[in-house]
């Protein structure tokens, strides 16, 4: 869009279905790598990505002539689909529905990079729940706790 200036930095959680841990180092990088691709060439810059076995951090500048929420899905669509394509899982991969989405300010990009780039060390402190509420109580986002992230064991509570 001609004369159509932003600064848009955003940093979405999600996570895998069930919440089960088959996100694997030995391709971790792969799929960050697809990711950094799928985002790029929609015309948005990554600027962080990681995550743990159960789940994934991405840091963007976001351009806004795209719904972030049309984005969040053809990004989980697109890797869902490049994990099952390449075999990565046995059965059927697939991200659990809804994600986490939060803005932050030019000043933030360092400190929301180290984060996110260094989740494995921050994890052994905190769980993934843990971190999710965190950040949603951060940012001043309201939710209702039977909405947020579930794992397998708590599907009939």
């Amino acid at each position: 869009m001609a004369n159509t200036y932003s600064q848009i930095h955003i940093q979405t959680v999600f996570a895998v279905q069930d919440r089960l841990s088959l996100i694997r180092n030995e391709w971790k990088d792969r799929l960050s790598q697809y990711m950094t691709a799928v985002l790029q060439n929609k015309g948005h810059k990554m600027l962080a990505i990681g995550g743990m076995a159960d789940h994934i951090h991405l840091f963007f500048g976001f351009r806004p002539e795209e719904s972030l929420s049309l984005l969040v899905q053809e990004l989980k669509r697109c890797s869902a689909l490049w994990i099952n394509n390449q075999h990565l899982v046995k059965g059927r991969f697939s991200w659990q529905v809804g994600y986490g989405a939060f803005s932050y300010s030019k000043s933030q990009i360092p400190v929301v990079c180290n984060y996110i780039e260094n989740q494995e060390e921050h994890h052994k402190r905190q769980s993934f729940i843990g971190e999710y509420v965190d950040i949603l109580t951060r940012a001043g986002v309201e939710y209702d706790p039977r909405y947020i992230f579930k794992d397998i064991y708590h599907h009939n509570q």
